[in-house]
């Protein structure tokens, strides 16, 4: 700028500044919208819970869960922001229920069921003007793992350890059981390397914090 006012009188001040004065303004445009995502997320992923088809906080642990088992398989930046929000959603599938889900356990329901729900859900996601990213982990949870994203792959598995483990954890014995019957679906529903991934997190005490950039 100096070098400009120099070379072209106090014009060059107004010309230098105008695309800073865009860059600010752009920044502050994405700033809100980011904020009115995270706001969107967070009423989305209480409204399973406040509407009793979810346990209270189920929504919240497998977020962070989720997040630290993508830390722990190498997942960052926008692939693990997308992880994380799918994961605060990976339920809100069950508002379009007419038949509650049995204290929200949708790892226990017939896997036409899961997929159906799944669906519902990435459908909800859709009309919120949440990223598509985050609707196809949510629509994809209930896939396969061979045909899944790593962040699907994630969020069912984590999801499975939460509804089977209990709230908030029922124990050391219920979280051992719980993993074990991950290790046995292996072969199709759990993908190996993200249950031993969850082992590991569970056993360094990782996963109890908040999610992070969600308001609480």
């Amino acid at each position: 700028m100096a070098l400009g006012v120099a070379a072209a009188g106090l014009w060059a001040l107004p010309v230098l500044a105008v695309p800073l004065l865009l860059t600010q303004v752009s920044f502050r445009r994405y700033a809100a919208v980011r904020t009115v995502n995270g706001q969107t997320i967070a009423s989305l992923a209480r409204a399973t819970e406040i509407a009793g088809c979810t346990p209270p906080g189920h929504a919240r642990r497998v977020a962070a869960l989720s997040t630290a088992v993508g830390r722990e398989l190498g997942l960052s930046g926008t692939e693990l922001t997308v992880l994380e929000h799918a994961a605060l959603m990976h339920d809100i599938g069950q508002l379009s229920l007419v038949d509650p889900v049995a204290g929200g356990a949708t790892a226990l329901l017939p896997a036409e069921e899961q997929r159906r729900i799944a669906l519902l859900g990435g459908e909800v996601v859709r009309r919120t003007g949440v990223p598509e990213a985050v609707a196809v982990v949510v629509e994809r949870q209930a896939d396969p793992y061979r045909e899944q994203p790593r962040a699907a792959r994630i969020v069912r598995a984590v999801n499975a350890y939460d509804d089977l483990a209990g709230e908030p954890a029922g124990g050391a014995g219920a979280a051992l059981d719980a993993l074990e019957r991950l290790r046995l679906g292996t072969a199709r529903d759990y993908h190996p390397d993200v249950v031993e991934s969850l082992a590991r997190v569970l056993a360094r005490g990782g996963g109890a914090g908040m999610t992070s950039g969600i308001p609480g």
